[in-house]
């Protein structure tokens, strides 16, 4: 399934966070979104997910959702969601439950999706008993229960520590290879964005226009062991950025 943004524009009373956005997510590509603070990179993904409607511009999805797909549009968000009350594999199941699936047929994804995330030992444990990288292993097997064609996954790893964060981008680098989904990655950080990236969407601040779209054509597998070529790539995106974000961080002091 492929999704496709066509001159996305919006205005919050009178401002404008966003202007004439265009891009495409290919099947089996991940595509980073990046950008001064305040650019209307959390407001895109909302538009992409269909939590609210654009201004002006439309959002299409063309092509089929993958075999058995219960939300063809996914998210995974930065503070985990997860319900207390719930174990790890209540809250994978409660997904499911939505959909009215339950019993052998629940387990089974369940299963399935706590062995993809490598939570097959902790299905009993509680939230409080994790720490934030299992919390979040646990939205992702969550978000993967119901077969997305599209992840929309907004600063996933941003609440973590750098070496969780490692650990994370190496565990999403690990399923896309075996299952090659498909992802709209909001992030503010630039190690992230070239490391899990095909192409990164730099937007300028506010309000948020495409400033440059970059290529990585390294395969994902790869970059650990291509550190120099790496950190050559995050230095051209933040070149690309830079002033923007100088200029942003200028407009919100002025505003503070």
């Amino acid at each position: 399934m492929e999704l496709s943004l066509e001159n996305v524009g919006h205005h919050y009373g009178e401002t404008e966070v966003l202007s004439d956005i265009s891009f495409t997510v290919k099947e089996g590509e991940i595509v980073c979104i990046i950008g001064p603070s305040g650019c209307g990179k959390s407001t895109l993904l909302r538009f992409i997910g269909g939590l609210e409607r654009p201004e002006s511009g439309r959002v299409l999805v063309s092509g089929e959702p993958p075999p058995g797909s219960l939300n063809p549009l996914t998210y995974i968000f930065q503070d985990f969601a997860l319900l207390p009350w719930r174990t790890v594999e209540g809250n994978v199941s409660l997904v499911l439950e939505d959909h009215g699936i339950r019993g052998k047929r629940a387990r089974a994804v369940i299963d399935d999706v706590l062995a993809r995330t490598k939570l097959a030992d902790f299905r009993k444990a509680w939230p409080r008993q994790l720490s934030g990288g299992m919390k979040q292993r646990v939205a992702i097997a969550r978000a993967l229960s119901v077969r997305p064609a599209v992840l929309l996954m907004d600063e996933p790893l941003s609440a973590l520590d750098s070496q969780t964060r490692e650990l994370l981008m190496d565990d999403l680098v690990e399923l896309w290879t075996r299952e090659r989904f498909s992802a709209c990655y909001v992030t503010h950080n630039l190690a992230e964005a070239v490391r899990l990236g095909h192409r990164i969407i730099v937007l300028s601040r506010r309000p948020g226009k495409i400033r440059e779209v970059v290529e990585i054509a390294m395969p994902l597998a790869e970059r650990p062991d291509r550190l120099a070529e790496l950190e050559q790539l995050q230095r051209q995106v933040w070149l690309i950025m830079r002033e923007e974000a100088r200029q942003a961080d200028r407009e919100l002091a002025d505003v503070a």
